[in-house]
């Protein structure tokens, strides 16, 4: 018998089965798919790495010990790696036309490559040589294949979601609340679990990683159901047939988010709040190691707590932010919110610093400067989104894509980067890998204290400092209502002009 099926009725009919197709019935962005689409489904997809970001660095170096020198070079090896796997996924998603709309399709096939790359981390069958080639693969296949795929379709989807600003906020709040809320779950509550529970014993880092692989399976499968591209729907049915199967070129996205200032101004932004973000959490450990008094909590050994809670310092006025920053930011708008954001955060940090080893000032800062960083934690993708509908106005052109990959490449690039630096830094002022935890901040010399307290705090604060210089030349959203009016007549108006050819 001859198949008669064409290509694209059997594309349709796979996205529409009971398995594929989307839950999002309605044009407008309902409280189900916020709930599954903007934070549960990130918060699964995101949890390994929120675990990876705070302890990664301290399995490989106090469980597996590891070489420090293999581990600066595997992670900045790594980078180049990453780099080029999320600027190749940013291009396959411009170019993927389906029912299903071009970024959702990766978001379920990252549901099995996240699950699967997070277990391989923590199966090391071997030792030795072998022992370090198997982490170089498995890191790779996290950090270069799985979590370029997931973050860069994930981004991207607050972007294709709608053009509602104040539901972009909203969603991008969301998703930005999940991202937090794993950076807190992978402070706050693995430390606990790993000084009291996990320790040094490889076989229960791999069941406690085995259920947080099979947690995102699960998760990052609801996103998948629970979203909707309305943008993609509506581009697509302003195309002719032959227009949808092409995507602009690399060298015309490239040319357009180049010459776009709001587009600098929102990128190298994100790069420093993501970077010096970067190194607060993966020095935290060590700074709740061996910089502070763990007195506190009447024992040295008791880092696990003085970690837990800083983060919960940390993360309660991220949560209490929430209901403040979306209002203020539909008032005001998201540039000087976040600008007053900026400052707090500075502030908070010259306090935290001043500090010292006492937990108590530290912890205060630490609360003060984290409250001062909600604003644009919480917006930038809400952001990012009004400076990809800005450029679509002026050059007729999406760019999705590369515009999210390469957020994508500074959120995945962030953390190996960092680590290698630090783990440089920590070889050149010479700290002990086999120091007794219980000695506290006498088992480590006073450089090394001094470097790891400069990664938690300084870096982070100077970052803000430069953020907030940098918002002030923020103004995409002065003009954006009207050129988004513009963007739906002129889509409407090709849809008409085909229906009438």
């Amino acid at each position: 018998m001859t198949d008669n099926t064409s290509t694209d009725e059997k594309d349709k009919g796979f996205w529409s089965s009971p398995f594929t197709s989307s839950l999002a019935k309605r044009d407008r962005v309902t409280p189900p798919e916020v709930i599954f689409g903007y934070f549960l489904g990130p918060f699964g997809g995101l949890l390994a790495s929120g675990i990876f970001t705070s302890q990664l660095q301290n399995y490989f170096t106090d469980v597996l010990r590891l070489d420090l020198s293999f581990l600066t070079a595997l992670q900045l090896i790594s980078t180049v790696l990453i780099v080029i796997a999320n600027l190749m996924v940013g291009q396959l998603i411009e170019r993927t036309h389906c029912l299903a709309g071009k970024a959702r399709p990766w978001i379920l096939l990252s549901a099995l490559t996240l699950a699967v790359s997070t277990v391989l981390m923590f199966f090391v069958p071997f030792e030795g040589a072998a022992r370090m080639v198997w982490i170089a693969i498995a890191f790779n296949l996290y950090y270069s294949v799985a979590y370029p795929i997931y973050n860069t379709a994930n981004s991207a989807l607050v972007a294709v979601s709608t053009r509602d600003t104040e539901k972009r906020g909203t969603m991008a709040s969301f998703t930005n609340i999940a991202g937090f809320g794993v950076m807190g779950a992978g402070t706050m509550v693995f430390p606990i679990l790993v000084s009291f529970f996990l320790k040094e014993d490889q076989n229960l880092w791999l069941l406690a990683m085995s259920a947080i692989a099979l947690f995102t399976l699960i998760t990052v499968y609801l996103q998948f159901r629970f979203t909707r591209e309305r943008i993609t729907e509506e581009v697509s049915a302003s195309q002719s047939e032959g227009e949808k199967q092409e995507a602009p070129s690399l060298s015309r996205q490239l040319s357009s988010v180049t010459h776009e200032p709001m587009w600098w101004v929102i990128i190298v932004a994100y790069l420093l709040y993501q970077f010096s973000g970067a190194f607060k959490n993966g020095s935290m450990v060590y700074f709740c190691k061996w910089v502070l008094d763990n007195s506190y909590f009447g024992t040295a050994e008791a880092w696990g707590a003085s970690q837990s809670l800083l983060s919960i310092m940390g993360a309660l006025p991220m949560a209490a932010a929430i209901l403040f920053v979306i209002p203020l930011c539909n008032k005001f708008g998201k540039q000087r919110v976040c600008i007053v954001g900026m400052v707090v955060g500075v502030i908070g940090g010259v306090i935290a610093g001043l500090g010292g080893s006492n937990i108590v000032p530290v912890a205060a800062g630490v609360a003060i400067k984290c409250l001062g960083s909600a604003p644009l934690g919480y917006m930038i993708l809400a952001m990012l989104a009004d400076v990809i509908d800005h450029i679509e106005y002026k050059n007729h052109i999406r760019t999705d894509g590369l515009t999210m990959s390469i957020y994508s490449c500074i959120a995945v690039a962030a953390t190996p980067i960092c680590n290698a630096i630090f783990s440089g830094i920590l070889g050149g002022v010479g700290y002990d890998q086999a120091a007794d935890v219980a000695r506290g901040v006498a088992a480590q010399s006073v450089a090394a204290q001094a470097a790891i307290a400069g990664s938690y705090i300084w870096v982070e604060t100077v970052a803000f400092a430069i953020c907030g210089v940098l918002l002030l030349f923020f103004t995409v959203e002065k003009n954006l209502p009207a050129e988004q009016a513009a963007l739906k007549e002129r889509n409407e108006g090709a849809v008409t002009e085909a229906n009438h050819e």
